[in-house]
This record gives structure tokens, sequence and C-alpha cells, in this order.
């Protein structure tokens, strides 16, 4: 548990990838095997059931601390993390056990059959053997609270990186529904599973943000323009009968895509697609919030599945005939594509169609319309063009188009996480309604470290009401707010969501009156909107 705990530590303390993938490494190299499925499945989400609830763990924290529940509210609204406020306040006992993760899941898990008097005994037990960081992650553990900015993806790449592995074979094993009380790591990790060459996916391809003229990319005549979907990027692999899709992050979503295993039986043996998983429907791409409903479910119901349909956009062949054709130029992998489509394709099976224009100039018109055709602007690929692995330059390109802006006020502020979690970097933005306010949206990116620190004395000193750990703050700063797409929502007072907002810039020569108004957001609905 202590190497856990430092895990832990290290993992909080950067925010940096190299750094969190060393600790992971070093990390797996250390740990007891069995502390290692574990630590697998706590940051695969795969945790043990909650065995007590937040009340009891603040109740139990205040008498043995002999602190006041009012004591025990104002240090957690100062922390900003319950796990960490708790460990804080315990006393300090003498000497921890220092007995494993897996042991103290295990026990964890053990008091399922327990009435509360007994629990509180055995949760007491354990905070008297457990220090500081070892309470603080054993509360983690309890409420599930693992917020420290640990991918999947990271974790196994430093799997992969412990074990001699390649990165494709780790993902793939620990994706599914294993169970840590059944599995092992040598049985999950490092046993030879057949299925893994058969599944494994290529290296995507992906571009730079375009920023050469026209004029240095030469003539139009040799590039290849796509559209630039707003989807999830994935491979579709068809292998000795077997279809398996992978997401850009190397997670293995099929079981996401039913109607997809389907139409991939039609599909040819040996053959591997790079393309976007878009919702679509009425032979058009709808919105991106449709297929975040799918996204996260372990079961999909008829009713999901008619709401929200789905498409595999194809944009490369990488493998035909059981043959790796990456080397050959992209046009000729598209003719590959355009002869599958015209003898296997289904409904659900699409080209990614090209877009065509005489000149840069007639182009650059063109990609005016790209919120019209529900895309994010275009691809640009050099016709001769291996496909290559990571993000190069030069024979890809992808042209976005600008984002939309409001100017919104702040109206509610919360702490961050992490290494930002004495600051108050999550804010709410309002724009009018008349003389009211109304939220509309939530950043957390975008400002300086020196701006944060600046709103956040500014948060301090203005708080007009708290609500948990969230400030109402007297309204005075407005933030140009950045986004990709807009759209109804009924979930939002506002009526209003809004695609990846972040904060562009603080409009510190903006007084709150000037701010954007409700309309002016349903002008940008009616014409971005979908």
């Amino acid at each position: 548990m202590r190497l856990f705990a430092q895990l832990f530590q290290e993992l909080d303390q950067s925010n940096k990838t190299s750094d969190k993938i060393a600790a992971l490494k070093s990390y797996f190299l250390a740990a007891p095997d069995e502390d290692k499925i574990w630590t697998l499945a706590l940051f695969t989400h795969k945790r043990p059931k909650r065995q007590v609830n937040t009340k009891q763990l603040r109740a139990w924290c205040c008498e043995w601390s002999g602190i006041p529940d009012w004591l025990f509210e104002e240090s957690y609204q100062t922390v900003g993390d319950l796990a960490e406020t708790i460990a804080l306040l315990l006393p300090v006992q003498g000497q921890s056990q220092d007995l494993t993760l897996s042991h103290w899941i295990k026990y964890l898990v053990s008091l399922s059959d327990l009435e509360e008097p007994q629990k509180k005994e055995a949760i007491k037990y354990a905070w008297d053997n457990l220090d500081k960081h070892e309470r603080f992650v054993f509360i983690k553990i309890i409420t599930g609270g693992f917020r420290i900015g640990v991918s999947q993806n990271l974790v196994t790449q430093a799997v992969a990186a412990a074990s001699g592995l390649e990165k494709t074979e780790v993902a793939h094993r620990i994706m599914g529904n294993w169970d840590p009380f059944q599995t092992s790591f040598e049985a999950l990790i490092l046993a030879k599973n057949q299925t893994d060459d058969l599944s494994r996916p290529y290296p995507f391809y992906l571009a730079h943000a375009l920023d050469k003229s026209f004029s240095e990319l030469g003539d139009i005549r040799e590039w290849q323009v796509e559209w630039k979907w707003d989807g999830i990027r994935g491979q579709l692999i068809k292998r000795k009968g077997e279809t398996f899709i992978w997401s850009r992050g190397e997670e293995l979503v099929t079981e996401k895509f039913p109607e997809l295993v389907d139409m991939a039986e039609h599909i040819p043996d040996g053959t591997v697609i790079d393309g976007e998983i878009l919702a679509f429907g009425e032979d058009k791409p709808l919105p991106f919030a449709l297929l975040q409903t799918r996204i996260g479910r372990k079961t999909l119901s008829k009713k999901i599945l008619k709401e929200a349909p789905v498409s595999f956009i194809a944009y490369d062949c990488l493998e035909w005939q059981d043959q790796d054709i990456r080397e050959k130029p992209i046009h000729e992998r598209r003719e590959i594509l355009e002869i599958l489509k015209k003898q296997f394709g289904e409904n659900s099976f699409k080209l990614s169609p090209m877009v065509q224009a005489n000149s840069w100039e007639e182009l650059q018109l063109i990609h005016q319309k790209s919120r019209s055709m529900m895309a994010e602007g275009f691809m640009l690929k050099h016709r001769d063009s291996v496909y290559e692995v990571g993000r190069k330059r030069g024979s890809w390109w992808k042209w976005k188009v600008e984002p939309l802006t409001i100017d919104g006020v702040m109206i509610y502020a919360q702490k961050g996480h992490g290494r930002r979690a004495d600051l108050y970097t999550d804010y709410t933005l309002a724009v009018w309604e008349g003389a009211q306010l109304v939220p509309f949206a939530k950043a957390y990116s975008g400002l300086t470290d020196a701006e944060i620190r600046e709103v956040d004395k500014y948060v301090k000193q203005n708080t007009l009401e708290r609500f948990g750990p969230v400030r109402t703050v007297k309204a005075a700063l407005v933030f140009e707010i950045a986004f990709e797409g807009i759209q109804e929502s009924a979930r939002h007072k506002s009526g209003i969501a809004l695609r990846f907002p972040r904060i562009q810039r603080w409009r510190r020569d903006k007084p709150i009156e000037e701010a954007n108004t409700l309309d002016d957001l349903k002008d940008l609905l009616n014409i971005y909107g979908n």
C-alpha cells in the first residue's frame, strides 16, 4: 500500500506525461503481481463496490478527530478534496503496517455483510494502521474518487514498457470484462493470447495543423481534400472471421458498435480500414452529442441504437488481402477503398467524400461551409503520401475552421484538482437575459498560471455565497469563450450546450454590461446549430 500511495503522489504532483509514464513503469517493475492486477483494475474503472458512504466517513472522521461538523465543512471547503480532508484531520498514529494494496481492497470487500457499527470499527482499524498518505489513497478507493490525470493510454504505455510487450498488445489485454478477483497479472498481461495478433491495429498517422501558405503547398491537383469529421477516429479490423474496432486512443471499442460488427461481416478477411465513427442518419452526420450517449454505457438498449445510429466513414485502407499496404501512395489505397465499397459496402460503411476544387481560392470558399456540413474543416493529404506513424509534417495537414466565440461573465468558481487543488480554476460563465445573468458554459482551461492566480485572488476576495465547493462570486470578470459547436439542450438552464468550451482570452477591456446575451447565443444556434 505504501508503494501504491507513493505512486499516487508522484502522479498527482506532475502534469508531464513522461514523468507519469516513468512513475507507472517503476511501480509495475517493483510491485507484487497481486497489487499490479488491482492497480490495473483501479485505473481502468474496475473498482470494488462501495461499502460505506461519504456521510458515514465524514461522521466517523469528526468523532475520531474530536472536531465539530462545521469545522470539518470549513476544512473541506479549504482543501477541496474529501479524501485529503479526512486524511489531514485524522489524528497521527504510531507506526503503520505496510500491508499490500490487494490486502486492503479485500479488507474493504469483506465489509459487505457487516452492520454499520461493525463497519465503523473496521474502518477505524484501517485508519489506525495506515499513515496519512495511505489513508488518503484508502479513502479514494472507498469513494472511487480517482481523478489524477492518468488515462488508460498512459497506463498501457507504462505496462508495455515494464513488461517488454507492444503497447497494442497490452491495450487489447486490459480491455473487456476481466475480474481482478478471478485473474492474475501473469495470466492477463504476460501469457500469450492468440487473438492479440489478429486484433493488433496499426499506429495512427496524425496530421499537424496547417501552418503553410497555399503557394508553399503547390498545385492543388497534387492534394486529396476531404472533410474533417467530428466523431471517433478508429480502425476497423477484419481478420480470420473476427472483427475488432479500435479508437485512436488505442481502446478496444468493438462492443460499443454492434451494427458496425454486423456490417463487417461483408468485408473480406485481411482488411484494416482507418476512418471515423459518426452518428449518422438520413444520409448526413448527426450531432456528436448523440454519439456521446453511447460512450460509457455498459449495455446498449434498442432505444439508444435507434436514436443514435452510427456509420463508419472510411478514410484509408492500411491492410488488404492480409498485406500491409501503408507504403503504397494514398491515391492507390483510396482505389482499394472504392473497390471495397462497391463490392462489399453496406449503408453503415461509407467513403469519406472527396472535395473538388480547381484552385486554392475556390477551396477557401468551400471551407467556409464546413459547419453546415457538420465538419470541422478539411484534411489535406498529398496524393503520393504513404501512411506514416504518429504526427508528421509535410504530407498531411488539418485545416480547421476558426472556433465560435462568445463573451461571458464569470458567476461561479470551483477549485481544481491535483497541483491546482488550492486554486479556483473551474469557472461557470453566464450571458445576459434581460437584467439577469444566465449560466451557459463551464470552462477550466485557457488561462496562464499567472492569470489563474489573479482570478483565484479575486474569487477569494469577492465570494458572495458558498454551496459546498462552489463559490458564487461578484460579477465583474468577462472572458471570451471559444467553442467548436452549439446545439439545443434541455439539460442546461440556457437551453444551449457548447462543444469543447474553453477560455480564449480574458476581456479586461470589457465591462460586464457589454458581455453577450442569450439572444446572441440563440442567433449562433440558428446559424450553426444542429
